[in-house]
């Protein structure tokens, strides 16, 4: 009883924070919903062995106590296929137990749970690994992966620089100076990014911070450079980013609309062969700058993990790499009956094609991940139906060097505050 007790006081804390990090006006008093399920692993850690079975204890809160003999829904499927088990639960008294069953393969399965109270339904999601720790991705490794890149990489080596940097004073601090910069990328392109960089005197680490997906503005990251770092907040569709008014939404509703999937069935012309280029053109970019220590890292979520992954595998030079909840990672899982990365190109059959599975053979981040030498911090969630755990766990599980790891048994396509903290303070120290 004292042990359950513990674990219903964690998911509360769990929830609160959860609930405690959405955007809400800097006035409003935070809400949480009126009515919450809580679903509770038998597992401290919610991981078991393959052919072990799993339980999850339900319990139903109204207005934060708990309700007496309701009755709960629940269906049960593999990471982001299709439900395999629907089912119903009555609570004796304030209790009741999902039988979710087990695995016969490393994966996870997701249990989702939903309670319907005076007309409206409330559902909650809890996910289990099941030898997550022997996932390995899906995706082939094109034999002349390694050659394709260098020969690109040499091209690159050839296209001159020539960086602008423009002072952003309504932007600056005493602390940290603001710089809206660009410099050339493959193809006649230009990458363009917010630089900070701290005022006081001293050489100082420079990290790449990656982007998730989506195309917009940037404000550049003030509050890392007054920690003593050079922040190259990156843009990554060759335009300013500091446009204001709506062009990102035209742009995003235009040209760019789907932009993962342009040209994915031709490796040398794919949308992210510019990119993942003018990525590692960045670090020119930094270790040009007189300010720079020489030690260069990489930084970002989704997309922007994805980003961090690559740039890392490609450029020796990179010393440290952060990566959380990696898309665009193990995309052929589709192919092979378990969950895709992000931009789930393979969930549609149409698209599994010879053409576009070899194109995307090329860019998966799990084929970077095989290569990866640097040092990595990564961290991904459970729940995260975004960037799967299947497709993220396997591919960090791919990696062979020095590498470190938080995951979120809770967590979606979000991150805890002092998660984050971590990372950050991580990457700082490791490269000061």
């Amino acid at each position: 009883m004292k042990r359950f007790a513990t674990k219903l006081l964690l998911s509360l804390s769990m929830i609160a924070i959860c609930i405690a990090t959405t955007t809400m006006p800097a006035t409003a008093q935070q809400r949480q919903q009126k009515v919450q399920v809580l679903l509770i692993p038998n597992d401290s850690d919610a991981v078991y062995e393959t052919g072990q079975k799993a339980k999850l204890k339900v319990m139903a809160l109204r207005q934060g106590v708990a309700m007496v003999n309701p009755t709960i829904t629940y269906e049960i499927s593999e990471d982001l296929m299709s439900p395999h088990t629907n089912g119903e639960v009555t609570l004796k008294g304030t209790e009741g137990t999902i039988e979710v069953g087990t695995m016969k393969k490393p994966g996870y399965l997701r249990v989702k749970a939903t309670i319907s109270h005076e007309g409206r339904k409330y559902s909650t999601t809890s996910t289990l690994g099941f030898s997550p720790e022997k996932l390995q991705p899906t995706v082939q490794l094109p034999k002349d992966f390694r050659e394709f890149w260098d020969g690109n990489l040499a091209k690159l080596a050839k296209v001159d620089l020539k960086p602008t940097m423009e002072l952003v004073p309504e932007k600056c601090t005493d602390k940290v100076k603001v710089y809206h910069i660009s410099y050339r990328n493959i193809n006649g392109t230009r990458m363009y990014g917010m630089l900070t960089m701290p005022t006081k005197e001293g050489k100082y680490p420079g990290i790449l911070r990656f982007p998730g997906a989506g195309i917009g503005e940037k404000g550049g990251d003030i509050t890392h450079a007054a920690q003593g770092a050079i922040i190259l907040e990156m843009g990554i569709h060759g335009i300013p980013v500091n446009y204001k008014g709506n062009i990102y939404n035209d742009l995003g509703e235009g040209p760019l609309k789907d932009y993962p999937t342009q040209n994915m069935d031709n490796r040398d012309t794919y949308y992210y062969k510019r990119v993942y280029l003018g990525c590692v053109k960045g670090i020119d970019f930094l270790l040009g700058l007189p300010q720079c220590n020489g030690n260069i890292g990489t930084f970002g979520g989704s997309q922007g993990g994805a980003l961090s992954i690559v740039t890392s595998a490609l450029d020796k030079r990179v010393k440290a790499a952060v990566a959380y909840f990696p898309a665009l990672s193990d995309m052929e899982g589709y192919c092979h009956g378990r969950a895709g990365g992000w931009p789930h190109i393979f969930k549609s059959e149409a698209n599994r094609t010879k053409e576009i599975i070899n194109t995307i053979r090329y860019y998966d981040v799990a084929n970077f991940a095989r290569t990866l030498e640097t040092p990595i911090h990564f961290l991904y969630g459970y729940n995260d139906i975004t960037c799967a755990p299947t497709t993220t766990r396997s591919t960090y599980n791919a990696i062979n060097s020095p590498k470190e790891l938080i995951i979120g048994e809770n967590i979606g396509h979000w991150t805890y505050p002092d998660q984050m903290e971590t990372l950050w303070n991580w990457i700082i120290t490791k490269l000061q």
